[in-house]
């Protein structure tokens, strides 16, 4: 979807580039973020004015493999990482791992995130064991267990528990949280444990990769009319048809449709143009598109 062009003053574009560079981390903090008030562009693909950095070290929480991450996002978004850290704490879970959210500008991800582009996106890893005491380099190489083994058609027994459940429940309790993606695998293991109230498996959806992190989604905030929030979840817990269509007989994942034969990657928005630049891509020179 394009949107009508949005002028931004030039000297706001100027205070986000060599100054705030300095501040930004990560494989795509050759242009630092813009400053000035949140504003939020475009539907899956987009842009964001006013992005806020994570702290790479919070109560609770860690960042991983920085250098090839990117940790900037809208204050829901920080505030829901920040939260559901907390909250897995005081309910006794270990320290958490975090991945992508998104550039400072938002764009394409050259670490071949495709969905974090609006600063409204974060990776949780759903690693719940206890966590050692590594050094930057460890933590910037670290590559935490999956929950879903590579051609595996159920969880992995030694790295799912009550604490996994608990995990992704807290994170769907997240004030602004749109939905929750897993691994269809992952999904169909809480359709078949979770018992009581199972309303809140409602956020939790099923969706490709996926497997030892959990995509955390967030609503368009309040008066970001450029911004353009995905279809409505349907009703229900999501342990229905729906589920079962990511499956095949043998109880194995579908594979991604391919690509088509030349095949353009999603067009930006046009206002997004005096944010990342001509071509709409906040990559440095030199780099590598996803």
């Amino acid at each position: 979807m394009r949107l009508a062009r949005v002028f931004l003053p030039l000297a706001a574009l100027l205070l986000g580039s060599t100054a705030m560079a300095q501040a930004a981390s990560g494989i795509d903090a050759a242009l630092g973020p813009v400053r000035g008030p949140l504003h939020i562009i475009g539907a899956g693909t987009g842009c964001i004015v006013g992005a806020q950095q994570l702290p790479h070290v919070g109560l609770g929480y860690t960042v991983i493999r920085a250098p090839i991450s990117s940790f900037w996002g809208a204050p829901v978004t920080l505030f829901g990482v920040e939260t559901l850290a907390a909250e897995a704490r005081a309910d006794g879970l270990p320290e958490l791992y975090v991945g992508d959210l998104s550039g400072p500008r938002g764009g394409p991800l050259s670490g071949g995130h495709v969905a974090h582009q609006r600063g409204v996106d974060v990776d949780i890893y759903l690693d719940t064991q206890p966590k050692p005491n590594l050094p930057a380099s460890a933590l910037n190489r670290l590559a935490p267990p999956l929950i879903v083994p590579y051609g595996a058609t159920q969880v992995d027994p030694a790295q799912w528990s009550s604490q996994t459940v608990t995990l992704i429940h807290l994170a769907t309790q997240l004030p602004g949280l749109n939905r929750l993606l897993v691994n269809p695998v992952i999904k169909r293991q809480l359709c078949d444990s979770v018992t009581g109230d199972r309303s809140w498996l409602h956020k939790v959806r099923p969706w490709w990769g996926h497997r030892g992190h959990m995509h955390l989604h967030f609503a368009c905030p309040a008066g970001q009319t450029d911004c353009v929030d995905q279809a409505p979840i349907p009703a229900g817990d999501g342990c229905d048809a729906s589920l079962a269509w990511w499956f095949n007989a043998d109880g194995s994942v579908r594979v991604p449709p391919p690509s088509a034969p030349g095949a353009q990657p999603p067009t930006l928005p046009v206002a997004c143009d005096a944010i990342l630049g001509p071509g709409g891509s906040a990559l440095p020179a030199g780099a590598e598109a996803d």
